[in-house]
Parts: structure tokens; C-alpha cells; sequence
């Protein structure tokens, strides 16, 4: 994975220099009017680190019950790198440089926060897939990307966000129950978590085939064969 984190070490890099130019040439005063942008990536960024440790901890064959505590708080986090996608309705917010310019510069950040997201799903879909099997994997793959689209309209509408899974749940319990309660209640819901999940699945399919090209299949985690040295047979001496 090392060739996947220095592209998006380089997409990081390129997206926040942008922001700079933007900056350097209308002012910092309304050129920084982006900069909220650098942190939205930086929580776009947790989720693939912990993907990378749950890739560690699996190969280093460690418990199960420690990936699925490192998986819940990656899940946690996750919603935070498609989020990115929704902030173009930032664009022409702010005067200053041509609405090209301001647009590449939302979707260097949105493209980079999608890929972070898109690459840490197929590092813990691997480890489902050889710890679980195939079905597991794919089934698990599908809910996540569905619960991130969930995810999403719950941080760019009622404005949560994965702290307060910590620091408000009741808040976030309460809003989840409503809109539960009366699914067909809120047509937009419907739409917007049906739209972004189709979204998501065909660009994490795309990338699944990407992946599986440049690393090979998920294979399944054979069991450790036994260390019982085999008995002969019994005799009389």
C-alpha cells in the first residue's frame, strides 16, 4: 500500500496547495475562506490509517474482538471522507478567482477525501474477506457504504459529527430515531442516502477491481496447522 499512500499523500499535499494560491492571490483574509476544507481532509485521513492498522493487526494475527474494537471507530469515521463531496455547495460562495479555479479546488479535496475513503474499505474488506470469506466481505462492504451515505446526511443536514458519537449520543440517537420512525416521512432522506449510496458502490466497485489487479484476491486465512507431533502406532516393547 505504500504506492496508494504516496498518491494520496500527493492529493493531500496538492488540494491544501491550492488553498495557498487561492490565498496568496485574493489576500488570506477571504483566500482562506477554504482552509475548512484541510481539516475536513485531515478526518478523511484518520479512516485510512485505521484501516491500515487493522491490516496490521490481522496479518500479526491478533484477536478478533481487537480488529472489531479498531473497526467501530473506524466505522465512526468513515462518513468523513464521501462527506467532502457535498461541500460544492460552497462554490461561489466567495468572490476572488474564476469559478473554475474555486471548483477544481472543491474537487481536489473531494476527490482525495473519496479515495482515502474508497482505499481504507478495501484494506478492511480484504481482512473480512480472509477472516469471514467472500460473502461476508462483500455483504459487510455494501452496509458500510450504505451507513456512510446515512452518515453523510446526518453531518451535512442536522450537522453532527463522529465526535459526537462520544460527546452527544443522545443527541444523535434521538435524530436517528425520528427519522427512522417515519422512513417514507422524508422523501429527500430517501433520495439523497439512495443516490449517495449507488454512488459510492460503483466507485468502490471500480476500485475493488483496481485493487484486486494491482494486489491479487483476498485470500482466506488458512487455519495454523496443528503443532501435536502425529503418534505411531501403538506397540509392546
Amino acid at each position: 500500500m505504500a504506492v496508494a499512500t504516496t498518491l494520496l499523500v500527493l492529493g493531500s499535499l496538492a488540494a491544501c496547495g491550492l488553498v495557498a494560491l487561492r490565498a496568496d492571490r485574493v489576500g488570506e483574509g477571504s483566500g482562506l475562506v477554504f482552509g475548512f476544507l484541510a481539516w475536513n481532509l485531515f478526518l478523511a485521513w484518520v479512516p485510512y490509517v485505521l484501516a491500515l492498522l487493522i491490516g496490521t493487526l490481522d496479518r500479526d494475527g491478533r484477536p478478533g474482538w481487537l480488529l472489531l474494537g479498531v473497526g467501530v471507530v473506524w466505522l465512526a469515521f468513515l462518513p468523513n471522507a464521501p462527506y467532502i463531496l457535498t461541500d460544492f455547495i460552497h462554490l461561489g460562495a466567495v468572490a476572488g478567482v474564476p469559478l473554475w479555479f474555486d471548483a477544481a479546488l472543491i474537487a481536489s479535496f473531494a476527490g482525495t477525501g473519496l479515495a482515502l475513503g474508497l482505499v481504507s474499505l478495501v484494506l478492511v474488506h480484504r481482512v473480512v474477506a480472509r477472516r469471514l470469506g467472500p460473502a461476508a466481505g462483500w455483504v459487510g462492504a455494501v452496509l458500510v457504504l450504505a451507513l456512510s451515505a446515512v452518515g453523510v446526511y446526518l453531518g451535512r443536514f442536522p450537522r453532527f459529527n463522529s465526535w459526537d458519537v462520544v460527546t452527544n449520543p443522545g443527541g444523535l440517537v434521538s435524530v436517528v430515531l425520528s427519522r427512522a420512525s417515519d422512513p417514507l416521512g422524508n422523501p429527500f432522506l430517501l433520495q439523497f442516502v439512495l443516490g449517495l449510496s449507488v454512488l459510492l458502490l460503483v466507485s468502490y466497485v471500480l476500485t475493488w477491481m483496481l485493487a484486486a489487479g494491482l494486489l491479487g484476491p483476498a485470500r482466506r486465512t488458512a487455519v495454523p496447522p496443528s503443532r501435536t507431533p502425529a503418534r505411531g502406532p501403538l506397540r509392546a516393547d
